[in-house]
């Protein structure tokens, strides 16, 4: 079993990644669009991306690419806690640039703002890339945000420790899988199902209406969002989070509403959802 991730090693996706497969069945890809790629194409069995943080909302590059291409399937959900570190060299006397993945920069706002306030930010693929271009151009005097694991990947110190702006930062990855249907019972029963939503054209209160075939049946959401179909200005596409609580069929009925008034689901799985500590 070939399980793609967002590398290089010791990033915060192979951290998730590691939980449901042995490090030798890890494949590491310097995107998110390279790593689901390799999944359409069954390069590897499973694609493992970021999908929301707690902090900055939800990681676009992942939304969209699984919207747009409609082979793809949720297996299973990991929960990890996000704590970022300032890396660089010992004894580092002054910092040139900060490079982290920009969802990293954006969580360590507050602390770049009150220590940092003039140095420039550079945004690169991964927070584990960033590390180690660090560690590699010591010359730069440049310092990098990413986890405890690439310091000591890399050897690089920690010169800053839990810089993130809220102590309980946390990052949603989804294990994603060309096969519909698929689940992975390592992480547990499946607990929440998620949608891909378009609403009826020209229904006035369309969104309500939609909104009420789960609300009348007690169907729990814990999350609705909107995002850009990219077609034209004002249309979108939304995702919804269902809590799954045996009403599977009740979840279905609601559907197949949507369904009569003109609307269109995609469901892109029913899966088990693992918290990390």
């Amino acid at each position: 079993m070939k399980v793609g991730y967002l590398g290089p090693k010791n990033s915060f996706t192979f951290q998730a990644a590691s939980t449901i497969t042995d490090e030798t069945e890890l494949v590491a890809y310097p995107s998110i669009p390279f790593c689901i790629q390799a999944l359409e194409e069954h390069q590897i069995s499973f694609a493992v991306v970021p999908i929301e943080n707690s902090l900055e909302g939800s990681v676009h590059a992942s939304v969209d690419r699984i919207f747009h291409q409609d082979k793809l399937f949720v297996a299973g959900e990991i929960v990890l806690p996000i704590r970022q570190q300032l890396l660089g060299h010992p004894d580092e006397q002054t910092i040139t640039k900060i490079l982290s993945h920009p969802q990293a920069l954006a969580q360590s706002q507050r602390f770049l703002e009150t220590n940092f306030p003039n140095t420039p930010l550079e945004a690169v693929a991964s927070t584990t890339f960033a590390a180690e271009y660090v560690a590699n151009h010591p010359e730069e005097h440049c310092a990098a945000i990413a986890s405890d694991k690439a310091a000591g990947e890399y050897g690089l110190e920690i010169l800053a420790k839990d810089i993130q702006d809220n102590a309980l930062n946390q990052t949603r990855f989804w294990v994603l899988t060309a096969t519909k249907g698929e689940t992975l019972d390592s992480l547990g029963k499946p607990a929440r199902n998620t949608l891909f939503m378009t609403l009826p054209d020209n229904l006035p209160g369309a969104l309500h209406k939609v909104l009420s075939c789960f609300a009348w049946r007690n169907i729990d959401l814990s999350k609705i969002e909107s995002r850009p179909l990219k077609t034209s200005l004002g249309e979108y596409f939304f995702i919804v989070d269902l809590t799954l609580d045996d009403n599977q069929a009740l979840i279905q009925n609601a559907i197949e509403e949507i369904e009569l008034l003109k609307g269109h689901t995609r469901n892109i799985g029913s899966y088990p959802v693992k918290i990390i500590q």
